[in-house]
């Protein structure tokens, strides 16, 4: 699969594209924004829309938004089911209900195509540097196909089963990430409001079993005010809907994922839905009239 159509080049499609590029595969792309200038100057192709990106490419990654996005990008006026062609796969990689997933998967296994869901954790750091981790739900035989270009975009890469499985262990992703953003910024507003200085609390914890990636780079951005997007509140909420909606479906309790989107919540309700995911903290703040600093 060297010629790779894909849809949707924001903040982590256009890094991940320009990966593929780098790869030596001819790209063709489309988005809302348009294919960002930077791609077209290394040789991606843009098209005028997702039917022509599918109908030039061997396989065609989607990296959209949201479950509804895809359902239009995939199965829209001029969508890529409309040029696709037998033999041809689908690759999603936005981060979408994995119910959902399982229907997008027999529509385009209808036309004679593979289809993977393929969600990735990383943020746009990893997209950038082509270190993200990639959950791959599918059959064996489309895994192996797509696999050297999951590996222009990733390190990380694992098939985690059937279609839709990739989109479940995403949201559980989600699920651990939100709750340890939670308990970084509990800790530093803990440290900070006794008096400590929570910068050198965080140097002192990144040293013990406490340590973690999110205590890493998302503590520094609690310390330092650095909010800009990175993986947006909006965008975890909706991986937090997900994970709450699919939990009710199958009577299950998750108390503390709910936790984390009440306090996102209120970082909406103080316009902060594109804040970064670690400004969860500013929620927690407001509580206790006191910002750590």
């Amino acid at each position: 699969m060297r010629k790779i159509g894909f849809v949707g080049l924001g903040i982590m499609g256009a890094p991940m594209a320009a990966n593929i590029l780098a790869g030596g595969c001819q790209l063709y792309g489309c988005s809302r924004s348009g294919v960002p200038q930077g791609l077209i100057d290394k040789g991606a192709v843009a098209c005028a829309t997702a039917k022509e990106v599918a109908e030039q490419a061997d396989a065609v990654i989607t990296m959209v938004p949201d479950t509804p996005h895809v359902a239009e990008v995939l199965f829209g006026e001029n969508g890529v089911a409309e040029g696709l062609s037998p033999g041809k796969a689908v690759i999603d990689m936005s981060s979408i209900s994995p119910i959902e997933t399982k229907m997008f998967a027999k529509q385009i296994n209808a036309l004679g195509c593979e289809y993977l869901d393929a969600p990735v954790s990383g943020g746009e750091v990893g997209a950038k540097a082509a270190t993200l981790t990639i959950m791959v739900g599918g059959s064996e035989g489309a895994f192996e196909a797509a696999k050297p270009i999951f590996e222009l975009m990733g390190k990380n890469i694992t098939h985690v089963g059937a279609n839709g499985d990739g989109q479940t262990c995403k949201v559980a992703n989600q699920i651990i990430v939100a709750l340890n953003i939670e308990a970084v910024a509990e800790a530093l507003l803990f440290a900070s409001k006794a008096g400590a200085d929570p910068a050198r609390v965080r140097e002192a914890l990144m040293g013990g079993f406490a340590s973690s990636k999110i205590l890493e780079v998302h503590g520094e951005r609690m310390i330092n005010r650095t909010f800009e997007p990175g993986f947006r509140i909006e965008l975890h909420q909706k991986d937090l809907n997900l994970a709450l909606s699919n939990a009710r479906a199958m009577k299950l309790s998750l108390p503390n994922t709910a936790t984390a989107q009440e306090l996102f919540n209120a970082c909406t309700a103080n316009g902060g839905e594109g804040w970064d995911h670690s400004a969860m903290v500013r929620a927690l703040e407001l509580m206790a009239s006191h910002e750590v600093a």
